[in-house]
C-alpha cells in the first residue's frame, strides 16, 4: 500500500510535503491537518510524476528479470527498503530474505539478488534506503474512534482526484487524521483512503459520491 501524506508544519508556519522516498511512500501523522485546497492539485500532480518516473525506472532495470522485477514490486508494495548491506528491512528491522520468498513465492537468491541489484543504481539506491512502511489507521478506526472512508476514482490517472475530495472534507470542516493513495501504478484497483476524527455526517458521502471523478465511495 502506498500512501502520500501533507502536514502542517507550525514552527514553519506552511504546509510540508513529506517526500524522502521521492514519493513512494510517504506517511501522514498529525494530531491536526488543516487544508488549503489551493495546494492540493499541485500536490496530486507531483506525486503523480514521481509515481510515474519511478516505476518505469525500476521497469526498464529489471528488463531482464521478470522474478526480480516481481520482488522489486513487492518491497516498494510494502515499504521495505533496502541496507547498505544488501538486506531486506522493515523500518530498519531486517526481514530475512526466506521470508520474502515464501510471501511471493520466489527463491531466496532472487531476493538477495534484486537487493544487490538495487544497490548498484544510485537512484533506486536513494529510494529503497529511505522507504519506510507506516501504519494503516484504517483498519483500526471504528476501535480508534475514528471515521473511515474509501473513494474509487473512475478513471486514477486523471488529475485533482485527491484535492476534489478534501475541498468537500475540508468545506465541513472535519479534522483530518490520515489520507493515503495507493499507486496507480502498482495497484490493480487505485483508491483513496480518509480517515476523519469526527462522526462524519452521511451527507458528506452524497457530495463526495456527487463528483465527477468518483466512481464509488465505500463506507
Amino acid at each position: 500500500m502506498v500512501w502520500f501524506g501533507l502536514f502542517w508544519n507550525p514552527p514553519e508556519g506552511h504546509f510540508m510535503f513529506i517526500d524522502q522516498t521521492l514519493g513512494l511512500r510517504i506517511g501522514l501523522f498529525s494530531e491536526r491537518l488543516y487544508i488549503y485546497p489551493h495546494l492540493l492539485g499541485v500536490m496530486y500532480i507531483n506525486i503523480q510524476s514521481l509515481f510515474s518516473s519511478m516505476w518505469s525506472l525500476i521497469m526498464q532495470e529489471f528488463a531482464d528479470s521478470p522474478a526480480q522485477a516481481r520482488v522489486a514490486r513487492f518491497l516498494l508494495e510494502n515499504g521495505f527498503g533496502v541496507n547498505n548491506e544488501g538486506k531486506v528491512v522493515a523500518n530498519g528491522v531486517e526481514i530475512p530474505a526466506t521470508h520474502i520468498a515464501l510471501a511471493i513465492g520466489a527463491d531466496r537468491r532472487v531476493v538477495d539478488a534484486t537487493a544487490r541489484r538495487i544497490l548498484g543504481v544510485n537512484a533506486l539506491t536513494e529510494v529503497f534506503r529511505n522507504l519506510r512502511a507506516t501504519p494503516d489507521l484504517s483498519r483500526v478506526a471504528e476501535v480508534l474512534g475514528l471515521s473511515s472512508f474509501t473513494v474509487l476514482p473512475r478513471n486514477a490517472q486523471e488529475r485533482g482526484i485527491v484535492s476534489a475530495v478534501l475541498r468537500v472534507v475540508h468545506k465541513r470542516n472535519l479534522t483530518i487524521r490520515q489520507i493515503f493513495v495507493t499507486d496507480p501504478y502498482l495497484a490493480e484497483e487505485p483508491k483513496l483512503v480518509v480517515i476523519i476524527e469526527e462522526k462524519v455526517p452521511p451527507s458528506l458521502f452524497e457530495e463526495i459520491r456527487a463528483l465527477p471523478q468518483v466512481r464509488q465511495v465505500i463506507i
